[in-house]
């Protein structure tokens, strides 16, 4: 039996469910009201309201400069869209680390602003005392471990992440110690797919996948990379569901054509 469309709102309850059951996770970003309500009618499970929008909305070269502020206008419009999947939202850069009062006051103000239904922040041992803190409050907590955009400037490149003995040891003992804290799901990013397989066989909660191979219990991809509308990325693990970026070029190149030729609006399309 396959709980992906008799479910009427999916919960951290309804992932669990799906990896005992060998059904896989199908996770997308978010950024906005019309693409979300998309998402949830074709039963996506679940939505990351992802600090990605620091790139592909608000064109920065990093993840670093979105604020929590802003995480909260995106996070609330996506809510205002769904009726039946999960929404996780990316705690920003600045909002969590270091100080764990701050990581619970900022998880609180996502949750009590949005109406979302869980966080996910980047890190391992280092941010367990914030990831206790928080779901100490009632807040679920969404881990990521990998490849951390967040922490670019520390490994100063976007490269594949433990492939390295101690890394890849470093990795399944934080996979475990956020487990244990009481996180309901995982992200690894861009690291080994039989490192992703491990991990995911040897935990118990969900362990979600980008550019993490075919072995673990579901699959991320951001919004505009699934869909085409950006062009000049090209990891191994991206594949393109659509070339929007072509077809919305060609669209309004269409559309100005016919207003330069007096061709719109017609007879038809006027009062």
């Amino acid at each position: 039996m396959s709980i992906h469309k008799e479910v009427k709102r999916v919960t951290a309850h309804t992932l669990q469910w799906m990896k005992q059951h060998g059904e896989k996770i199908s996770m997308l970003t978010a950024y906005d009201y019309s693409m979300a309500g998309i998402f949830d009618d074709a039963n996506i499970d679940v939505l990351l309201v992802g600090d990605s929008a620091s790139n592909v909305m608000a064109g920065n070269e990093t993840t670093l400069p979105i604020t929590l502020d802003q995480m909260i206008y995106h996070a609330s419009s996506v809510i205002r869209a769904i009726s039946r999947c999960m929404v996780v939202v990316d705690l920003p850069f600045g909002s969590y680390q270091g100080n764990s009062k701050e990581a619970l006051n900022s998880a609180i103000r996502i949750m009590k602003e949005t109406g979302a239904h869980a966080i996910k922040l980047e890190g391992g041992e280092e941010v367990l005392e914030s990831i206790k803190r928080i779901i100490s409050a009632g807040v679920p907590v969404m881990g990521h471990l990998g490849l951390t955009p967040q922490s670019i400037n520390k490994f100063g490149t976007y490269s594949v992440r433990a492939k390295e003995e101690a890394e890849a040891a470093a990795l399944i003992k934080n996979a475990h110690l956020l487990e244990d804290s009481g996180c309901f799901s995982l992200v690894l990013e861009k690291i080994p797919a039989t490192l992703g397989k491990q991990v995911a066989e040897e935990l118990k909660i969900p362990v979600i996948g980008i550019g993490a191979g075919m072995h673990v219990d579901g699959q991320v991809l951001v919004m505009h990379d699934m869909l085409g509308i950006t062009k000049d990325f090209s990891p191994r693990f991206l594949r393109r569901y659509l070339n929007l970026y072509e077809q919305i070029k060609e669209a309004t190149e269409h559309y100005i054509a016919d207003v330069k030729a007096k061709a719109f609006p017609n007879e038809q399309e006027q009062y």
